[in-house]
């Protein structure tokens, strides 16, 4: 009888030895990505303010906007996953603080590139009137109208938090792991959030969808450069492709509540963390690598930051 107690508890001890060891890769899996995506955005970062062009052209301070979000929003999502490894339980005051922060920056990205739609289309359908229609200021009114249109949102939500009873719990200590899904609290909150998203989601695929038929009709007028009308159309498509990425963040939680209902435990977990590298922190990192890669502004400087200036210091080697 000993011995068998003793066969069970080193077999529980072994379970759980490999069940803390597959943890710990899943986290390294997920970590690993996301420090070296938020190097790149955080540099990409340092790239636009870097150089004076770069703060004085509209569709630069409109491309920092977008990574600032993303940058913002990786970090706070990498922020509740290692808080749900480590198996912290928050109070609902601190968890509903962090993710509507998530929110504020995850609806941020959607609006910023219906902007940059917009300046892309201004510039081949009016370019005689971009310098005027496109300035610094109207840019910054614009962003500005941006994050206080996603405030709004977010205080709709506060609202809506405010009227569940807190004040019946035995204590603001949540019993699950802080998330999105956590603090959807009741039917209005969840019918409120689907609704947004959609009239969200659709307004800004009409509007780049709309931007970019104006640049396909205006690519056909003999009076415009086929250059630039082509490169614009491009990176319109690109925006429509970033559009759709940030929409499959918002059918991340149904899919996994789905998900939870037909798979075992074990699995929907390694699921979960396949599509948080995938849906969550790939996605943003687009951008930086995008804008990049493709700008022959941003690319020099950009590849001279990542590398750590390595090139200046081979030249001072090479130098007597």
């Amino acid at each position: 009888m000993t011995f068998s107690n003793q066969s069970l508890t080193n077999v529980s001890a072994e379970q759980q030895f490999q069940g803390l060891l597959e943890r710990g890769l899943f986290s390294a899996l997920t970590t690993v990505p996301c420090c070296v995506f938020l190097f790149i955005n955080v540099t990409m970062l340092f790239t636009l303010r870097s150089k004076s062009v770069f703060c004085e052209t509209s569709r630069y301070i409109l491309l920092y906007n977008l990574l600032f979000a993303d940058t913002a929003q990786l970090v706070v999502s990498q922020l509740l996953y290692i808080i749900a490894f480590c198996r912290m339980k928050l109070t609902y005051p601190v968890c509903g603080v962090l993710t509507l922060f998530a929110v504020l920056a995850n609806e941020i990205s959607p609006l910023t590139l219906v902007l940059m739609s917009l300046e892309r289309y201004v510039a081949v359908c009016y370019p005689l009137r971009h310098a005027t229609i496109i300035t610094t200021r109207n840019t910054a009114v614009s962003i500005i109208a941006v994050w206080a249109f996603s405030s709004l949102n977010v205080l709709t939500r506060v609202f809506l938090l405010l009227e569940f009873p807190f004040e019946d719990l035995e204590s603001l200590q949540m019993k699950d792991f802080c998330s999105n899904i956590a603090m959807s609290i009741g039917p209005m909150s969840v019918n409120y959030d689907n609704a947004y998203t959609c009239f969200l989601f659709v307004s800004a695929a009409v509007a780049i969808t709309s931007s970019y038929v104006g640049v396909m009709i205006a690519a056909r007028s003999a009076s415009t450069d086929k250059a630039s009308a082509h490169k614009a159309r491009n990176t319109l498509l690109l925006h429509l492709v970033q559009l759709c990425l940030s929409l499959s963040s918002t059918i991340y939680t149904p899919m996994l509540i789905a998900l939870s209902k037909s798979v075992a435990r074990l699995v929907f977990v390694r699921v979960q963390n396949v599509f948080y590298v995938c849906i969550f922190i790939f996605p943003r990192c687009l951008s930086s690598l995008i804008y990049g890669i493709r700008d022959k502004t941003i690319r020099p400087i950009l590849v001279y930051h990542l590398c750590c200036r390595l090139k200046l210091s081979a030249k001072s080697e090479v130098s007597p």
